[in-house]
């Protein structure tokens, strides 16, 4: 960290803590000598699977804000934040596009940024930052934060900045993954350039010629040429190869070298997915689990409580400290997820789901109906609760 120096003749009028080197860095060079950027990142399909499917699963999410009176909560639609958290944050974005930004910011960089705009005091467009952010802490606590976008430099105060957080992080910011997984990140595109370079050309040596004599020159020219023209590529795998002279042909199995590289690919993809913590088996590796059966649901639920959980948490507390008022807060406002929203695509879940809150009394058939978009029916407001376990000497009498 950097400090200013106090001086007899100019006393310090303010204190700026720096980010430590390399602590929030996006990227940097890796053991195996790849540079580990945001795009480089990206490239490597399981870090575009992980990132895909954490920040699609969040975005796609209701977002809300609610109103608690009591043991009551109603939906807050009537306030100005409303439509700008649940429908579209910005003049360009919708809310599925703004949240995958930011959620994608969180899971490679540690930090998603957005600037208020306001008309009139209040809060009515969240602009995403996508560049790299400063942030600076003052010797009152607050923070700065600047940045240039498009040839215009910004330096605003703590007020006019959503700032999210990922893992980690403390007043400066979360720690950022394209920095310390740069190593794992880094082995698996140095494995893929070199599985890249090996195919290349498309000719591998998967057999070798045995010649009873030495050639010569323009003989090993000619068999070099003739095996260029007539086997290289794709399009000639499998052509006939015709011998003659006494020549002979011995193939080749996988070497160690190849057999030792695909474990590689195996490796890094596992490696990754515990840096995002998802499953293998969600972006579609289950060589080593069964696609079916109750261990993969198993799985499936650990990432909704262990993974996603957190992560949502940690949007909805940012969003309520630094977008809504004290009087808000104070109002019972506040913003939330609707994790429902993953049963949308899983209609068995949603009506065993449905039946329990129907036979226990804590919904009506008025409140399922409207969350499947369905009109209201007569008396369908009155919750219900089926009779069970009643005295066998009560059995059968009528009320």
């Amino acid at each position: 960290m950097k400090f200013s120096v106090r001086t007899k003749s100019a006393p310090i009028r303010q204190l700026t803590i720096r980010e430590p080197d390399g602590w929030l860095a996006e990227g940097a060079f890796s053991d195996s000598g790849e540079a580990v950027t945001f795009e480089t990142a990206m490239a490597l399909s399981a870090v575009w699977a992980c990132v895909n499917l954490l920040s699609g699963t969040i975005g796609t999410l209701p977002l809300s804000l609610y109103r608690k009176t009591g043991d009551n909560r109603t939906e807050a639609t009537g306030h100005p934040l409303y439509s700008v958290l649940h429908d579209s944050p910005n003049y360009i974005q919708t809310a599925v596009d703004f949240w995958e930004f930011v959620a994608a910011s969180l899971e490679l960089k540690g930090n998603a940024f957005a600037q208020k705009i306001r008309t009139g005091g209040r809060i009515v467009s969240l602009e995403p930052i996508h560049v790299p952010v400063s942030v600076t802490k003052n010797t009152d606590g607050s923070l700065r934060y600047r940045w240039t976008e498009d040839g215009k430099s910004h330096d605003l105060p703590e007020t006019e900045v959503l700032h999210i957080r990922g893992f980690g992080g403390n007043a400066l910011g979360g720690f950022s993954t394209l920095h310390f997984a740069r190593h794992s990140f880094g082995i698996a595109r140095a494995v893929d350039r070199s599985a890249g370079a090996t195919f290349k050309n498309g000719l591998r040596p998967s057999g070798t010629l045995t010649f009873e004599k030495f050639l010569t020159d323009d003989q090993r020219a000619k068999a070099n040429e003739i095996l260029t023209e007539k086997f290289l590529g794709a399009v000639n795998t499998g052509r006939p190869l015709i011998l003659e002279g006494g020549t002979k042909w011995q193939s080749l199995s996988l070497n160690p070298e190849d057999a030792q590289m695909l474990e590689s690919r195996k490796f890094s993809v596992e490696e990754i997915c515990r840096f995002f913590g998802v499953p293998p088996h969600m972006i579609g590796h289950t060589e080593k689990t069964t696609s079916f059966g109750t261990g993969l649901e198993q799985q499936t639920l650990s990432f909704i409580k262990f993974t996603l959980r957190r992560r949502l948490k940690r949007i909805e507390q940012a969003l309520i400290k630094q977008l809504l008022s004290a009087a808000d807060r104070a109002a019972g406002i506040y913003v939330e997820f609707n994790l429902e929203g993953l049963l949308r695509g899983d209609s068995q879940g949603r009506a065993t789901f449905y039946q329990s809150g129907l036979s226990n009394g804590w919904l009506t058939i008025n409140e399922v109906r409207r969350r499947e978009n369905l009109p209201p029916v007569a008396g369908g407001d009155v919750p219900r609760m089926q009779m069970q376990n009643v005295p066998i000497t009560e059995a059968g009498n009528a009320n």
